[in-house]
């Protein structure tokens, strides 16, 4: 005899709809419409008081002379191309050192993942922007070792490295998640090992590394959409500078919506923006999928 099913919640058809209705409506509100409405924006001449006038691709045809979007542009790939690297090292680093049963590590793990709780709010930007200046702690190290003061905000790449170490400081999301990843690594796995002669070092290459290369590319995705955004540290920080030095794709965007109240374009940016990081994600996708799917 053939059982009925039947729904413990009520029996018409459209329950579940209207269960997951406020999902939907929130979907529609708050994700939906403003991307439809960004890429409409970015169709047209908008200064966001008068009417929006049509001007099809002008917005991006423009982008190719703009010596403004071109350095901004080059300046978050280089930004992202330094951090997410070291980052990921720093935190696995960290992961690893973190995993091993000593006494007290949870308090440990809870003084490492401090930093990413705070984050850039302004307490943490000020006592950094203290720390870089010409007497700041930074250079009386400096000095404590012999070397010379350097001009944290009047040099390109210091400026560009008092923003990395910021958000190299704030690894503690991305060790989380390679923790978790490591404890769930069968420690049998390294017992085998050492029974054949194999050390830390070559137990590390052999058996870690690859059993983290599902996690690692998360990391690694996460890490290049989260950089490629980057705004608040140089917005904060240096304001972009020296010489728009750390001037960031988010700031562009920031300063032609709210100070050049050029709307259409600042959606145009935001969109191509949308296109750089899907090819970058893309990219890294198609690159090292046989190597997560062997795993």
């Amino acid at each position: 005899m053939k059982k009925k099913y039947r729904n413990p919640i009520g029996v018409k058809s459209y329950t579940g709809l209207l269960l997951i209705l406020p999902f939907i409506a929130g979907f529609i509100l708050f994700t939906a419409y403003p991307f439809i409405s960004s890429f409409l924006l970015g169709l047209t001449d908008y200064n966001g008081i008068r009417s929006p006038e049509f001007i099809g691709g002008e917005n991006y045809s423009r982008m190719l002379t703009d010596k403004g979007f071109i350095n901004a542009t080059a300046v978050t790939l280089k930004y992202t191309a330094i951090l997410v690297p070291l980052k990921l090292i720093f935190s696995l680093f960290a992961a690893i050192v973190l995993n091993m049963q000593i006494k007290g590590m949870g308090v440990y793990r809870t003084i490492f993942y401090i930093p990413s709780i705070l984050g850039s709010n302004l307490a943490v930007v000020i006592m950094w922007q203290f720390l870089f200046t010409a007497d700041g702690l930074a250079n009386q190290l400096l000095e404590a070792v012999g070397l010379s003061p350097i001009g944290w905000y009047g040099n390109s790449a210091a400026a560009m490295g008092i923003i990395i170490l910021l958000r190299l400081w704030e690894f503690g999301s991305t060790m989380v998640i390679f923790l978790n990843a490591l404890r769930d690594i069968p420690k049998e796995y390294y017992e085998a090992a050492r029974v054949d002669g194999c050390g830390r070092i070559r137990g590390f290459f052999a058996i870690t590394l690859p059993l983290l290369k599902n996690v690692f590319f998360l990391n690694l995705i996460l890490q290049i959409i989260a950089a490629m955004q980057e705004f608040n540290a140089p917005y904060m920080i240096t304001g972009g500078g020296p010489l728009k030095s750390t001037y960031t794709l988010g700031m562009l965007v920031y300063d032609e919506m709210f100070s050049y109240h050029n709307m259409g374009y600042a959606n145009a940016i935001s969109w191509v923006m949308f296109v750089i990081i899907a090819l970058i994600v893309g990219i890294m996708t198609a690159v090292t999928k046989r190597g997560r799917a062997e795993i």
